[in-house]
């Protein structure tokens, strides 16, 4: 039915000048103030701000809390199987479902475009520091997811409220920072509504479209068609809250995870004697200074950049959806939540980033755009294969735009409460289809500028939280060792 509503549709789509030089114009202005401040490159290492704010999380926390990306992630595994499950246990979804929900809003264009343009940019060395990226993420996500679980609030109705908005208020609060915590809060979740509509949002609908065009004929000149069927498709869902959100992504997470891993394998498979010379060739580059893309610290910035994007570790946008898993004890959550970038990044975009390398396309710099890029890396072994790589495109950006669209609707809920909730929906599916249409180059910019923004605000309250986050921690493991959770 979309196709043929879009036949017949596609002699009167207006003309989209106007709107396209509106939003270009005030969108434009936004990002030309904030981002000279926030990608404000650090002379001594030569690096944006945003991204050492978020290396140096990713570190402190694997140190701070003695590995526990290492420690728990058998148990992680454990957890997510229902092994320490309980129809005792408040909340609203499963494990399972908290993690699907997460990690559909983290597989996204980040792990196709992004990580290509990385590469291309970078070098293929930036894959190396992207997996790297993704092993430190693991402890920053377990960190906030724990915070989101420990001070998450269920109302009368079971319904659950979770986010850094939360643990930044309340427990700055209980360290005698009630004034720092307020704001940290508010400010949090004025960035998370940005990030729900840039990142989250504009990001996906740009890239979907952008390849749905390219790859289908038929859809070349609809596009304003397309993004406005993503608008109604996202609003559809976003009205069911997360209970939809998790049903819909738990039967579409391991299907869309499968159709791009299985494509990805085919390519590697038919370039299987060419993969030594492509981990040579991101070794070599992740640490020669003087390699194409800047060298070891161009892969390292991009690694880094395109990790975060991708993984969202550090940025609080998870505990939001694990807040409402059923679970005991905090940390259980927290260690299925490094599972995330364990996923998302290590290993999806990982395979990404050595499909660009082996097919060699990255070098090709007549090509701008990172969807298209994997595209033609796809289509160097089968040529209907982007055909392939266009409908895992449109369930990774579909799925985080859902997912996304709660993130941006409990940080609404939480600065302006349920009253004013239908504005915000009406603001979303409209950047739905604002994004779609727009120019690449000022969505990518708007949209690392404003969800990387997150991580300012939320990082401040995990290192203040960080001793309590570490007792917990060692609480919790002590419990495990003990076999205390094994009895019935």
């Amino acid at each position: 039915m979309f196709f043929a509503s879009a036949s017949f549709a596609e002699d009167k789509v207006p003309d989209k000048s106007v709107i396209v030089s509106f939003s270009e114009k005030y969108i434009g202005i936004l990002i030309e103030g904030l981002s000279s401040v926030l990608f404000y490159n650090i002379p001594i290492v030569n690096m944006p701000f945003l991204v050492l704010w978020l290396l140096i999380g990713g570190v402190f926390f694997t140190l701070r809390l003695g590995f526990v990306n290492l420690r728990l992630f058998g148990h992680a595994i454990a957890v997510v199987r229902g092994k320490y499950s309980s129809k005792d246990d408040k909340g609203e979804i499963s494990h399972f479902q908290a993690l699907a929900a997460a990690v559909s809003a983290t597989v996204g264009l980040g792990n196709i475009g992004g990580v290509a343009l990385a590469v291309a940019i970078g070098g293929p060395g930036a894959v190396i520091w992207m997996v790297f990226a993704g092993f430190l993420g693991m402890s920053s996500k377990y960190a906030e997811v724990t915070m989101g679980q420990k001070y998450r609030k269920i109302d009368e109705n079971g319904r659950v409220s979770g986010g850094a908005f939360h643990y930044l208020k309340e427990g700055l609060e209980e360290k005698g920072l009630k004034s720092l915590g307020k704001f940290l809060a508010i400010l949090f979740a004025i960035c998370c509504i940005g990030g729900a509509l840039g990142g989250g949002n504009m990001y996906q609908a740009n890239q979907a479209v952008s390849i749905l065009t390219h790859s289908f004929d038929a859809l070349e000149k609809l596009d304003m068609v397309i993004a406005l069927f993503f608008s109604v498709s996202v609003g559809i869902v976003l009205i069911g809250g997360i209970k939809r959100i998790a049903a819909v992504a738990e039967m579409t997470v391991p299907f869309m995870a499968l159709i791009y891993l299985s494509a990805a394998l085919v390519v590697l498979f038919v370039n299987a004697a060419k993969i030594p010379e492509a981990f040579s060739i991101m070794f070599s580059s992740a640490f020669n200074w003087e390699a194409a893309g800047g060298g070891m610290l161009g892969a390292i910035i991009q690694g880094f950049k395109r990790a975060a994007f991708s993984s969202e570790a550090g940025l609080g946008s998870a505990p939001i959806a694990h807040a409402a898993a059923r679970s005991k004890y905090p940390a259980r959550e927290g260690s299925v939540a490094l599972l995330e970038p364990f996923i998302d990044t290590v290993i999806i975009c990982f395979m990404t980033g050595l499909v660009i390398t082996v097919t060699g396309v990255y070098s090709d710099s007549s090509v701008g755009d990172g969807v298209l890029l994997t595209s033609n890396a796809f289509a160097t072994v089968i040529e209907w294969f982007p055909m392939v790589l266009s409908v895992a495109v449109v369930m990774f950006a579909y799925s985080t735009m859902i997912t996304w669209s709660y993130y941006g609707d409990r940080a609404w809920s939480y600065l302006f409460g349920r009253r004013y909730i239908t504005l915000y929906h009406i603001i979303f599916v409209s950047a739905t289809f604002i994004g779609g249409i727009v120019s690449l180059e000022i969505v990518i910019t708007f949209s690392d500028l404003l969800l990387l923004s997150m991580a300012i605000p939320n990082l401040i309250g995990l290192y203040i939280l960080s001793g309590d986050i570490r007792k917990d921690t060692n609480d919790y493991i002590k419990k495990l060792k003990s076999g205390e959770f094994d009895k019935k």
